[in-house]
């Protein structure tokens, strides 16, 4: 008999699209992931980092965090684990961790924190419990479910967690070493091996993945990457957070997997599927997982047009989504075409005006401005200068001129 485990992250509850809200498309995505956890009745969830967007995030942003960790617990009989990330305040995470027991919702804000043994009646325990490690005990399966908890921190306070002086000691062979102390501790019955965290990692063969637009980096250079064979072979499924876009980089019989942000938070984004993942785990066996696609939320687009009109051809097409608009052109936009264009959808984010340049003609080099010329001449190069060679419409020139006379 196996049980199933839901794994999301990078919720960053509260984040807005340059100024545009996405409150009501976080709402509906997180009613569609509380639904799928009841479709596939799943026995855990485990929520990955990032689950506000700022430190101090807005009420309605807290309001709907806690419903909906309370939607995932089925009032106490189904245990979920949410860990920081590197756009939490891990204090914030950890101060409701007493009444949030007694729901069945498990807070970890700090690595190597120890989490309070407890039990909700009829349905689960956490019968052992050590820095970075708890074991959850079902009352509808036998064996034993391990998970290993290592939230966001930065270097210093992750190797003060973890209780390394040794400066030289990289924090990958620090993190290596605490994992399989504890894999050796506890896992030598059969039983559930799982790791949630939120840190840069990668597979060390395979490509560097990046970071999306928008995200506080955690790699500066390659000094930073945690990498995927640091984790001990006891544990069976790590769950990840950081990166928005769904990957798999562990060996296929132990899944090393970012679920992605279940909403698209920057362009670097566009086009890109979101996903839950529904994991099955038995203890001795490998695991399986499925990626369950994501419906709610407004896509995103990057589209780029060279006239106005075939901008709003499309735009009036596709209302729905979320976009940043290039438009080609050898003169700046009309106030009128502005209006257009503002007027045929409501989830413009920018319009970026892109100077035309001639196919097989190298870009004119910028000549020594003519102080010789008049009022007119001098207003012209200037705004050629300031927006990258487009020229003043006569809506811009007639205005220069009244200010003028």
């Amino acid at each position: 008999m196996a049980i199933k485990i839901l794994h999301t992250a990078d919720w960053h509850l509260g984040k807005k699209l340059d100024s545009f809200s996405r409150i009501e498309e976080q709402r509906a995505v997180l009613d569609e992931i509380c639904k799928i956890a009841d479709r596939e009745k799943v026995d855990i969830v485990l929520v990955a980092g990032d689950l506000f967007d700022t430190f101090n995030p807005p009420v309605e942003a807290v309001d709907l965090f806690y419903k909906t960790l309370k939607r995932l617990t089925k009032d106490g009989q189904r245990p979920v684990i949410a860990i920081a990330g590197n756009h939490d305040s891990p204090e914030r995470i950890d101060a409701p961790d007493p009444l949030a027991r007694e729901c069945g919702i498990v807070f970890v804000g700090l690595p190597n924190a120890e989490v309070p043994k407890f039990e909700i009646e009829d349905h689960f325990k956490v019968s052992k419990s050590a820095p970075g490690f708890i074991e959850i005990r079902l009352a509808h399966f036998k064996q034993p479910i391990r998970i290993f908890h290592t939230p966001y921190a930065n270097e210093v306070r992750l190797k003060k967690a973890l209780d390394i002086d040794d400066k030289s000691t990289a924090l990958n062979e620090a993190l290596k070493f605490n994992w399989q102390q504890l894999a050796d501790k506890y896992c030598k019955t059969k039983g559930v091996n799982l790791l949630v965290t939120h840190l840069y990692m990668n597979n060390r063969s395979g490509e560097v993945l990046e970071e999306p637009d928008g995200e506080k980096p955690l790699k500066i250079g390659n000094a930073d990457i945690i990498y995927s064979d640091s984790i001990p072979e006891q544990i069976q499924y790590t769950a990840l957070g950081h990166l928005h876009r769904a990957h798999q980089i562990g060996p296929e019989d132990r899944p090393v997997v970012y679920s992605g942000s279940p909403l698209g938070y920057s362009f670097s984004e566009a086009g890109q599927q979101k996903y839950v993942m529904i994991v099955e785990a038995e203890g001795g066996k490998p695991v399986s997982y499925k990626k369950v696609p994501l419906q709610q939320g407004r896509l995103l687009s990057r589209m780029r047009f060279d006239n106005v009109d075939e901008a709003i051809f499309w735009l009036l097409a596709n209302p729905n989504q979320l976009v940043e608009l290039t438009l080609v052109s050898d003169t700046f936009l009309k106030a009128d075409d502005l209006k257009r264009i503002y007027q045929a959808h409501d989830g413009i984010i920018s319009i970026i005006p892109q100077v035309k340049v001639v196919k097989g003609k190298e870009q004119e080099q910028v000549q020594q401005i003519n102080l010789e010329q008049d009022m007119k001449g001098l207003f012209t190069d200037y705004f050629k200068q300031r927006h990258h060679g487009q020229t003043p419409s006569d809506e811009i020139m007639d205005l220069f001129n009244e200010i003028l006379n």
